[in-house]
């Protein structure tokens, strides 16, 4: 240790002084620890992030596809992509690859009923015949195995007159699954793609020959979450909602600073997650706050960043969890004291 009687023997020791850039080097890093240090006190708002896409709450008003009822072949569009139309427009034409199909069909109707028409008068005849040789048996006049043979021909009239009901029943359903051909649009909306690989090809029943999009629906989100966090979001919670192709700026700690968010709010949870372990959270608008983007800037299946919303905590804590991966701290304190008043008054009420 120098002591000032020894700088007096070595004087220019005593000129020397530290570098200006030092004691400013030195000074910034004093002041950045100290900010360091409040910053872990600054309240932080914990967030549980996912993202998803816009959706319909109604399944009625999602894309829906428009399938051909019978097999053949596509003879023409009435309609083309992007177009509007409304419930029970002609979307598109099948032919059956048999152009005398349906004559052929009508023929075997035809058939059918006039043997129906045959059976019904042999069955009449032998209904007859069992009233006269009943009479007669219970006279003593006819033997017993020709009344039961008149029994067993009116028997076997009966199955016959079902078989051919039965067979006219399938001919019927035939000519009217053939008779649909013209496929109409189930509902309205605009279409969105239509199948050009079916033209003038054959296909079978079911192969889809359009996909209709509803455009006036009732909007909602749905976010998918990582199931850390989701057994502790429940109906009703804030989530900060931030659609694609609209410029924001995020804050998901400080939600007052953010811009160009909309607000949410949690409508229901999924009980399972995905094959990926993400839990699919259906997030409404919530009520009393601006609106969402119209729906011609906000389309159906635009995607979506959401951020919800859980309890306010130090800086330094949420560092602290996110280290250890822990989950969000939304309200537990509240529900262990909810859980304590219910469990303390359902034993008060056994004691009663």
């Amino acid at each position: 240790m120098i002591s000032a009687s020894h700088l007096t023997h070595f004087r220019s020791l005593a000129s020397l002084n530290p570098p200006r850039l030092v004691i400013v080097v030195a000074w910034l890093i004093f002041v950045g620890l100290c900010l360091a240090i409040a910053i872990l006190f600054v309240p932080w708002r914990q967030t549980a992030q996912g993202g998803g896409q816009v959706i319909s709450l109604d399944p009625d008003d999602r894309p829906q596809q428009v399938s051909s009822l019978v097999e053949g072949r596509v003879d023409r569009f009435f309609v083309q992509d992007g177009q509007l139309v409304k419930a029970g427009d002609p979307i598109v034409k099948v032919v059956d690859l048999d152009p005398n199909f349906l004559e052929r069909l009508a023929a075997e109707k035809a058939e059918v009923q006039a043997q129906i028409a045959a059976v019904e008068q042999a069955r009449a005849v032998a209904s007859i015949d069992v009233g006269r040789t009943g009479q007669l048996f219970s006279e003593g006049l006819a033997a017993r195995r020709d009344y039961e043979q008149t029994q067993i021909k009116v028997a076997d009239a009966n199955a016959k007159l079902a078989e051919a009901r039965a067979k006219l029943k399938q001919i019927e359903v035939r000519q009217m699954r053939q008779s649909a051909q013209i496929v109409t649009a189930p509902r309205g909306g605009r279409i969105q793609n239509l199948n050009a690989q079916a033209g003038g090809a054959l296909i079978s029943a079911g192969t889809v020959l359009a996909t209709i999009a509803p455009e006036q629906i009732e909007r909602a989100v749905e976010l998918f979450v990582d199931g850390r966090d989701i057994p502790l979001v429940d109906r009703g919670r804030l989530v900060r909602l931030e659609f694609e192709g609209f410029p924001a700026f995020q804050f998901s700690g400080w939600p007052a600073f953010a811009v160009g968010i909309y607000d949410g709010q949690v409508r229901s949870v999924d009980p399972t997650p995905r094959t990926d372990g993400l839990y699919r959270v259906l997030v409404e608008p919530r009520p009393g706050k601006p609106a969402w983007p119209d729906r011609r800037f906000v389309r159906q299946g635009g995607k979506v960043l959401g951020w919800i919303q859980g309890d306010n905590v130090t800086v330094g804590y949420e560092l602290w969890r996110q280290l250890n991966d822990f989950p969000l701290n939304f309200g537990q304190d509240q529900v262990a004291q909810k859980a304590q008043e219910t469990s303390g008054k359902s034993s008060i009420e056994k004691k009663k």
